[in-house]
């Protein structure tokens, strides 16, 4: 049986899991909602902030994945994918080993694939994993109990919960774009560094983008926004337009980069080294 992209798939998750990146960015999403949550418990101030759930940190553990997703994607969330994406065909070029994965009997197009897939997956699972944690360590402080939706309703602590990790795939749509960036950067740049730190500045050029005077018109296709998306769900009833538009708009950015970092992968020249 021929070699295809399931195992060039299988092979790339086989190297995360020894690579040391892959456990900086997961420990980083698992670590993150702990100190939160300690933070939590240790704060004088009980009242919250002005921030979506704030006023629910201390009523309900369901309410800390929330404020954590709301807030990594500033940084956080979008420099733990960019670890993976925008190392992976970087590292190739400075191990020396590109060469030799092109000499096996695979076609680009199914090496590009392969860890294109790989991470991706790494993406979700740090996402799931530190809504998991998030879920986990809130409800040991604050209970598993009911939570207040945008539109001021209760919901019960089952269905908060679902809503909770429903979000965390609405999340996961503009990640997705991230780890393309980082795919594109990867093959371009052919330096784990340049691309990892060039995907953290393109997201927070985002972020700089939506705040400038003038530019407001602007916001809703940023990147940037498309991280609030998830907010929809927490309406009653739901307010799938941010959702709808979240999906378009990270296509809008994401397609056109993987599409590059594609051919730029199929052209490459790897006869001098």
């Amino acid at each position: 049986m021929n070699p295809g992209v399931g195992t060039v798939y299988r092979w790339e998750l086989t190297k995360l899991r020894y690579q040391k990146r892959t456990y900086l960015g997961l420990g980083a999403a698992a670590i993150v909602p702990i100190i939160f949550v300690v933070a939590i418990h240790f704060r004088h101030n009980q009242r919250g902030g002005d921030f979506a759930f704030a006023s629910y940190l201390t009523r309900s553990g369901l309410a800390v994945p929330l404020v954590i997703i709301l807030f990594g994607a500033v940084w956080m969330f979008p420099l733990i994918t960019a670890l993976v994406a925008g190392d992976i065909f970087a590292s190739e070029d400075h191990n020396g080993t590109l060469k030799t994965i092109f000499t096996r009997s695979l076609e680009r197009g199914q090496i590009f694939a392969g860890k294109a897939l790989a991470a991706a997956t790494y993406a979700i699972a740090a996402i799931l994993l530190d809504g998991t944690v998030a879920v986990i360590a809130g409800s040991m402080q604050s209970g598993f109990n009911s939570l207040q939706s945008l539109s001021g309703t209760i919901v019960s602590a089952p269905k908060a919960l679902e809503l909770v990790y429903v979000s965390l795939l609405v999340y996961l749509i503009p990640i997705g774009t991230v780890v393309c960036i980082g795919l594109l950067l990867s093959s371009i740049t052919r330096n784990s560094a340049a691309a990892v730190v060039g995907t953290l500045m393109i997201s927070l050029l985002f972020q700089l983008i939506g705040i400038l005077p003038g530019l407001g018109g602007t916001v809703p296709y940023l990147l940037s926004t498309q991280f609030n998306a998830w907010q929809g769900l927490l309406r009653t009833p739901i307010d799938w337009a941010p959702i709808v538009r979240a999906a378009w708009v990270c296509a809008m950015y994401g397609i056109p980069s993987l599409a590059a970092a594609y051919l730029v992968f199929l052209r490459r020249d790897v006869a001098g080294g």
